[in-house]
């Protein structure tokens, strides 16, 4: 609304000391004397005095007079903390709060800031299990100094601690089922890891909506999720958290119509959704329909259809679906706009875009470009999106990032059974740029320097990956590194240094073929004295030229935790010969994991390997380091590192040139974030080249845990051996890694 009347300016009210001039109040707004007043130009004038960092609250009022409108700003300037109270905090001491909140003395005032810290404090009180601690505030300000005093007023409650969780009412799903779908939890051995036993509002509220969309998507619609009451155990922190439900009954789809369609028939967008006539009605499954329809749309470059899904209640608990479309006209791609990169170069995000100027703008594409980016984790936001331009049938397709820190220097220390205790400094970049010095950053490429130091290894890694090289869809990439390892053996050291080159590309979404050079140096040295001929005899340094292309194929759903899918690696190689080296050596290897979800969130997995290695080129040895074993915690998990196959006369492990091995392990779910596992290993080294007799196998049968914590992924699983084959084993062996960072 505007009001085209002079207006007379009033007065500037200051609520508090007057720090800042009238002058400057008047001289940052726009509103001013016999000018017509504005109810948007005084907005206006409001954002603008909230620029100026020197208000901290502001109001304009209009107030209607005969002869125009009598404009009066009341004006609240902002004040410096002097003083931060903290009150009646016992259970969590006052040093310790003051560290989580932002309002220190010397800092400005602000009311937003100061409700923050309010709510940091409840929380901090929640997550300690005090779940009905109240916390007030109360600001205190010299008008002569413009300084204020901050206190919070802490009430504290007893401790709440959830013992157990009930559902009342529930008749179709049974209470195991429905605390899959609520993060309440009771308190556990792992409360620690995952914050379970805890009560907090918002978490029951989010667990109520949580509960109501499970059994509308179920049919449920007409589900009355009550508010979930709390009962204490005397004299106790233990609570029962109860959530009362009335489940009504369940509906299904009636008569599903579509209507509006001109460039498909209602059939052929019919025969394209889930909900058909009789199935349960889900309102998820109704915007999933929504969507489907919008991506057939959307992939012939009609990005402007709307589609309006009408539910109408019949009798018999039915529900009739109507779809009414709006086409739209088919557009085209004018420009591509990229914004907000404010590091990253415009080519490595273009890189990514299946679509540019000229092409139909296919909306399913565009989705599939956002995805893309995002999994380049370069950004902390992307948006995609068509705008108009002034061409009828063209679009602008937009592309709008935030970036977000892509560099990272980690320290940390760790153990595993086969690395012993060991410490590292890493620092990563994975949008890197070589040649923009001094940053370094931008160009899309991954850099990685590691140095690790412990009682029983020492590396060190630099490398560089370039994943459009010369800006083609080729992956080309480099590693120079050095290992120096005492735990391969108990009668000798190896220390490895040199480079490795690779290219890798993509065949198609599920297959792609990489080609390694690796030229190293492989010493042996502080061998034992009394160590066998057979290892002796490689005793000193050795100069290895090695070429490997391999084909994988990978259908994982995830690479951190994987439910469904195959990887398969077939990698061949060769040293020596016309490649130069002092090792003359070929092998083969093949590694297939195959992973299938079963109810309940459980997962079976199934990995098979078989590889074999021999020598060429005139040569009749194949080196002690080049040679293949089994045993410990990343293959047979009942046995020592190494401890399968062929030995020397002194028992020690000296490997073979054929293995084969299989496992099957079985995880399930017990909390967030931690698993359990059931899982059977075997397999064999043999002596001989293509040697795959199965007469000194071995095999073992074990338990173990997965965790996936903040710091790292934690393994621990304990082996037992049911076929000792030819290894040193016979009692069960414990394997764990654990990682932390800091």
């Amino acid at each position: 609304m505007c009001r085209r009347r002079p207006n007379r300016l009033g007065d500037v009210q200051f609520a508090g000391p007057a720090t800042v001039s009238k002058e400057r109040i008047l001289n940052n707004m726009r509103t001013k004397i016999g000018r017509p007043y504005s109810v948007g130009v005084a907005e206006e004038d409001v954002r603008n005095l909230y620029k100026t960092a020197k208000v901290f609250n502001i109001r304009i009022f209009g107030d209607p007079q005969p002869d125009g409108v009598k404009v009066i700003v009341v004006v609240q300037s902002k004040t410096t903390v002097k003083e931060v109270n903290i009150e009646g905090a016992e259970q969590i001491s006052a040093k310790s709060l003051r560290k989580k909140i932002y309002t220190k003395p010397g800092s400005e005032l602000t009311e937003a800031e100061v409700e923050a810290d309010r709510q940091k404090i409840l929380t901090a009180y929640q997550e300690k299990g005090f779940k009905d601690t109240t916390v007030q505030t109360k600001v205190q300000t010299d008008e002569k100094t413009n300084q204020s005093v901050v206190t919070y007023t802490i009430v504290e409650a007893g401790k709440t601690i959830v013992r157990h969780v009930f559902f009342e009412g529930n008749t179709v799903f049974s209470n195991r089922q429905l605390r899959k779908v609520v993060k309440t939890r009771p308190h556990s051995l792992f409360s620690f890891l995952d914050k379970s036993g805890r009560v907090e509002n918002e978490q029951l509220a989010a667990d109520t909506e949580a509960l109501r969309d499970f059994y509308q998507n179920h049919g449920y619609a007409d589900v009355k999720i009550g508010e979930p009451t709390l009962s204490r155990e005397d004299n106790t922190p233990n609570v029962d958290v109860t959530f009362p439900i009335v489940e009504g009954p369940q509906f299904h789809v009636g008569p599903v119509t579509v209507g509006g369609t001109k460039l498909f028939t209602a059939a052929e967008i019919g025969a394209a959704l889930n909900l058909q006539e009789g199935s349960v009605y889900s309102p998820a499954g109704v915007q999933a329909d929504v969507k489907r329809i919008q991506d057939i749309y959307g992939s012939h470059g009609y990005v402007d259809m709307q589609v309006v899904p009408v539910m109408t209640p019949m009798n018999n608990q039915r529900v009739a679906l109507a779809y009414r479309i709006d086409e739209g006209a088919q557009s085209y791609i004018e420009r591509v706009t990229i914004t907000g990169n404010t590091r990253t170069k415009d080519k490595v995000i273009r890189r990514e875009l299946p679509l540019g100027p000229g092409d139909l703008y296919n909306s399913v594409y565009a989705e599939a470009a956002k995805q893309r980016l995002q999994n380049l984790n370069y950004f902390e936001r992307v948006d995609v999106f068509a705008s108009d331009t002034l061409v009828p049938g063209q679009k602008d397709m937009n592309v709008v990032v935030a970036e977000k820190r892509t560099g990272s220097l980690n320290f940390g220390a760790g153990y595993s059974t086969i690395d012993s205790v060991l410490g590292f400094v890493e620092l990563t970049q994975s949008n890197f740029d070589i040649t923009n010095w001094p940053n370094f950053t931008g160009g899309g490429q991954r850099f990685r320097a590691r140095l690790q130091y412990g009682a029983q290894r020492k590396d060190f890694i630099v490398s560089l990956t370039e994943p459009y090289f010369l800006d083609y869809n080729l992956t080309v990439g480099g590693e120079l590194f050095y290992r120096d390892a005492n735990y391969l053996s108990s009668v000798y050291n190896q220390r490895n240094y040199g480079i490795n080159l690779f290219t890798r590309k993509a065949i198609n979404q599920d297959l792609s073929w990489r080609l390694d050079y690796r030229l190293e140096d492989i010493t042996l040295y502080n061998i034992y004295s009394g160590a066998s001929d057979i290892i002796r005899q490689d005793e000193g340094d050795h100069l290895k030229s090695v070429i490997s292309p391999s084909l994988v194929y990978d259908t994982r759903d995830s690479v951190f935790l994987t439910r469904k899918g195959t990887r398969a690696e077939f990698a061949p190689y060769v040293a020596g010969g016309p490649l130069g080296g002092d090792e003359n050596i070929y092998g083969i290897n093949f590694q297939v994991s195959h992973y299938i979800s079963l109810p309940w969130d459980t997962i079976l997995t199934l990995v098979g390997e078989v590889a074999t290695v021999d020598n060429w080129s005139g040569s009749d040895h194949v080196p002690i380091f080049d040679r293949l074993y089994l045993g410990g915690s990343n293959n047979l998990r009942g046995f020592k590192f190494r401890d399968i196959g062929p030995k020397d006369q002194n028992r020690e492990p000296i490997g073979g040139n054929s293995l084969a091995r299989a496992t099957v392990e079985y995880t399930y779910p017990i909390i967030d974030r931690v698993r359990g596992a059931f899982f059977y290993d075997t397999g064999f080294v043999n002596s001989g080249a293509y040697s795959f007799g199965v007469s000194s196998i071995a095999s073992d049968v074990g338990i173990g845990l997965r965790l996936d914590l903040p710091i790292g992924p934690i393994r621990l699983d304990y082996g037992y051996p049911v076929a000792k084959g030819d290894a040193n084993s016979t009692t069960g062996h414990f394997n764990f890694n654990i990682g932390y960072q800091f």
